[in-house]
């Protein structure tokens, strides 16, 4: 007789249609009960923000600091540093804010939860969180997960010429999803913009409280709205999108640049070879999701976001060069090896062009988003701009 698995199957781990599936319009109750003291993994006199206190924090800052350049062969650092990882990871997780009904942010640690670890932009997020996770276990209880994924970001500005006027720790995390957060009606990622605007070309007739423009992003679509370009459109999506996060257009625009100074954007490749994302991906995953079969130990072959190239000729270092390129060449439109539409310089200069983020000897032309190319062309996000270089 041959070997079985001695485990029964076939266990109900679906539930199928649900009470809420036949009566959509029932009262939720649900929300009552979500992070209930009966679910907290804590013990009932835990008070984290006594416990932050206790905290060695120059020994932490040390070692997320360390990890910066401790590339790993699983998931290669860009250049070697995981910088812009950490950064976007931070602001990923801060960027969920609206105003209109206080919800979302980085407070919580909500993003390793769904639907938040899974949606489209937040694509190999799951990297940076499992990266942080020997630091997370050394500490423990002493640092939430909430204030290390926002302490990653910061430090990683640190590590790249950027000061800092120090940090806040006591966010507290939570233990489950948040069921209280309205995301949007659509049924599918990226669906159209239309979907959550009165019209789509007044970006003040999207839907309250939502911020972001489609399903799934953080902020707005950087190929341009329903990803066609036109800087000019993006930018009043853009400006519309912050004003509800509580930013204003300087505000707006010192982001943009200071984001992207550091770093690159990931689509050399196949975005559609990527495995399904961490809800959707087999156990045997564990907890991780978009494998790519293609990256073949190499950071350069990476894809999240389908845009592919660096913003700036030094992308770990925190300097001026998103403006020196950004106003210093003309720009055009073109494609990346994964089919999104991006930017490029015309007629740059080798020197000014950032080297691979696996091999130093070669050259590739930096990009701008959408929403990059807003911050020229629209009148207002310009002066800032202008602004911003004239005193450094």
């Amino acid at each position: 007789m041959s070997g079985k698995c001695p485990v029964m199957h076939g266990g109900n781990t679906s539930t199928g249609t649900s009470n809420k599936d036949w009566w959509p319009e029932g009262l939720n109750l649900d929300i009552l009960h979500q992070q209930d003291r009966k679910s907290d993994p804590m013990d009932p006199d835990f008070n984290y923000r006594e416990e932050v206190r206790k905290l060695d924090f120059d020994a932490l800052k040390k070692d997320v600091h360390a990890l910066m350049t401790d590339s790993q062969e699983w998931w290669p650092a860009d250049w070697g540093h995981y910088g812009g990882l950490m950064i976007r990871m931070a602001w990923h997780s801060a960027g969920t804010y609206r105003i209109a009904d206080g919800r979302g942010g980085g407070g919580t640690g909500s993003q390793r939860f769904a639907p938040l670890n899974s949606w489209p932009d937040n694509v190999s997020l799951d990297k940076a969180r499992r990266l942080l996770w020997p630091i997370k276990k050394k500490y423990g209880n002493k640092i939430s997960w909430a204030d290390l994924m926002i302490l990653a970001g910061t430090v990683a500005y640190e590590s790249m010429g950027l000061p800092s006027y120090g940090f806040s720790f006591g966010r507290a995390d939570i233990w489950e999803p948040e069921k209280d957060i309205y995301w949007g009606d659509e049924k599918e990622w990226l669906a159209p913009s239309d979907e959550r605007y009165g019209d789509v070309n007044k970006p003040e007739t999207m839907e309250n409280p939502l911020a972001a423009v489609q399903m799934g992003l953080i902020y707005v679509n950087p190929e341009g709205v329903n990803g066609q370009p036109d800087p000019l459109r993006t930018a009043q999506q853009v400006r519309e999108t912050f004003a509800r996060m509580a930013m204003n257009d300087e505000e707006t625009a010192a982001l943009t640049a200071g984001g992207h100074t550091v770093g690159k954007c990931h689509g050399n490749g196949d975005a559609s070879a990527l495995a399904p994302e961490p809800e959707a991906s087999d156990v045997e995953n564990q907890g991780l999701g978009w494998g790519n079969p293609n990256m073949q130990g190499k950071a350069s072959n990476a894809v999240t976001s389908g845009i592919e190239g660096a913003w700036t000729t030094n992308p770990t270092k925190f300097d001026m060069g998103y403006f020196d390129l950004l106003f210093g060449y003309e720009w055009e439109l073109r494609k990346s090896p994964a089919g999104a539409h991006q930017w490029e310089p015309i007629d740059i200069k080798e020197e000014d062009k950032p080297v691979d983020a696996s091999d130093p000897s070669i050259r590739h032309n930096p990009i701008m988003t959408d929403a990059d190319m807003a911050m020229k062309v629209d009148p207002t996000y310009r002066a800032i701009c202008e602004k911003f270089i004239a005193d450094p």
